[in-house]
């Protein structure tokens, strides 16, 4: 009884996050995206699955990020941030943030909704 209880919450919980996107990370696509076009207004939320899956980000220097993602849309000399676009989920946008240290390595990787 309490393992079907716990199945039927696991499958809520995976129905309600909404679509998991399967999009395979292209870096050029990343970097050329129009995220103004309509039909690109998701494209990096798309990617972000197998971007942090595939490549090993954190440990990163700047150069090998700005190598992969392109130049950020907004950076400091700890942080670059990348816009995602956005989310699907109504009219939500989103930020990619690298953080890195004093070594200019990337140290940690946030993705916010907003």
């Amino acid at each position: 009884m309490k393992t079907s209880f716990l199945y039927i919450v696991i499958l809520f919980i995976a129905l309600s996050c909404g679509k998991v996107s399967h999009e395979k990370f292209n870096s050029e696509n990343w970097k050329n995206s129009e995220l103004n076009a309509e039909e690109n207004w998701s494209l990096r939320w798309d990617m972000m699955n197998d971007l942090r899956n595939q490549y090993e980000i954190i440990g990163m220097n700047k150069t090998e990020v700005i190598k992969l993602l392109g130049n950020p849309e907004s950076k400091t000399d700890t942080e670059y941030s990348y816009y995602l676009g956005y989310s699907k989920r109504g009219i939500n946008t989103g930020n990619l943030t690298l953080t890195f240290d004093k070594n200019n390595k990337v140290t940690k990787i946030y993705v916010h909704h907003g």
